[in-house]
């Protein structure tokens, strides 16, 4: 056996990706952080530049949880208690304390009967889907719906696949009447913050349109959402979508990685539906579930978030992703309305975003650029992501840069 006649082939398609300036490239490695001082936030060190101090403006801890005291004093003491890792799958010895107390806690956050842990948000998508869809199922699905989501519909095949564009609810109730009587279930799943553009499905009104239609389907119409960019950085109690919409999906789907600061993903909903997908979703049954000392901080920073102190928090970011949008739009670049941290600047042009990277990057500022295939052709953008962390002092920063591309 030998790999000599592939390897050529798996070097050309990576060549292939950087002539098309669409390669991801070396990934920055961080090896420390320089705390706030003088009004600005903290800088992060990367390896290969020593000498200098960069400031983030692409991360998903929308809070900075994931460097709060309490966080990481309960996640300390719990790696003490139970050890560093789990051991095994759930079903087998891996399930702890710390998992079920956090399961709890996620389910009374959200109002829900129970909740279920997974070592991510893209393996609850990836276990969810499938469990719930069969040949007689219809799924509806947003066109900018992210990646895991995309290959769980492909995992679960579906009796048939339908998109409607991007937050078109008017295409969204045409399919729901048109495949009326063709299917025994129909499953319309959406992202709840879209993590490339920042905006939200207008749940209320998929909710609206999934109860207009629920007695044209024989096991009716469920809704799942995967709001993982939302909760916990969008809505006056961080509630994400259905904070924001003031309505619910049937199955929500979140993460603990983003704007909680920790690790891995969950998904709440009535106790019969998570009873059944502790039975049948292989990425929960078959996977190693998060750390004993990674749910206990996850517990702590869904209490920190579920307090005064987290609304002041939410308050905060809130000021600062306005303070940008209104920025970015000052100087003359096009973004996404809305009230989430995801601040995209839409530059339309793969050359012109390597480019912005690039002088961001000279002036130490970490972005993220997004090109074609991970957004469309036409949207290419740099998604600049606000956190708490950040001061006004770097928010003015970050547009001095801007205004002087």
């Amino acid at each position: 056996m030998s790999t000599e006649k592939l390897l050529p082939l798996l070097q050309r398609q990576v060549e292939n990706l950087r002539e098309q300036g669409i390669a991801k490239g070396r990934e920055n490695i961080i090896t420390g952080f320089v705390e706030a001082g003088e009004g600005f936030g903290p800088r992060v060190l990367l390896r290969d530049y020593p000498d200098r101090r960069f400031l983030r403006m692409n991360s998903n801890s929308y809070l900075g949880l994931g460097r709060n005291p309490r966080v990481i004093a309960a996640e300390t003491a719990a790696a003490e208690h139970f050890g560093a890792g789990p051991g095994a799958v759930r079903f087998i010895s891996g399930t702890f304390q710390a998992h079920i107390d956090l399961e709890r806690r996620l389910a009374a956050f959200h109002g829900r009967e129970a909740a279920m842990l997974f070592s991510a948000a893209y393996a609850t998508v990836i276990g969810v889907l499938p469990a719930l869809i069969d040949e007689a199922t219809l799924v509806v699905s947003d066109e900018l719906n992210h990646n895991c989501i995309i290959k769980a519909l492909r995992l679960a095949k579906p009796g048939e696949k339908a998109v409607y564009p991007h937050l078109d609810m008017a295409a969204l109730e045409h399919i729901l009447s048109v495949h009326r009587g063709q299917f025994k279930r129909v499953c319309v799943v959406s992202d709840g913050v879209f993590s490339m553009r920042g905006d939200h499905a207008p749940l209320d009104e998929i909710a609206a349109c999934c109860r207009r239609h629920e007695a044209d389907y024989e096991q009716g119409v469920i809704t799942v959402i995967d709001d993982s960019h939302g909760v916990g950085a969008l809505g006056v109690t961080g509630r994400g979508c259905e904070d924001i919409c003031g309505a619910r999906a049937d199955l929500l789907v979140a993460t603990l990685g983003k704007a909680f600061g920790v690790n891995g993903g969950y998904v709440v909903g009535k106790q019969e539906m998570i009873d059944y997908l502790r039975e049948t979703a292989a990425s929960y049954i078959y996977s190693n579930p998060i750390t004993p000392a990674e749910a206990a901080a996850a517990r702590i920073a869904v209490e920190i978030v579920d307090s005064a102190e987290g609304r002041q928090l939410l308050e905060t970011l809130r000021q600062r992703t306005t303070k940008l949008r209104n920025g970015i739009v000052h100087a003359g670049y096009e973004t996404v309305p809305g009230e989430h941290p995801v601040v995209p600047i839409l530059v339309r042009d793969t050359a012109k975003t390597s480019a912005l990277v690039k002088h961001l990057f000279a002036r130490d500022i970490l972005v993220t650029g997004l090109n074609y295939p991970v957004v469309p052709k036409g949207e290419q953008e740099i998604r600049v992501q606000v956190s708490t962390e950040h001061s006004e002092r770097d928010i003015d920063y970050i547009l001095s840069a801007l205004t002087s591309f």
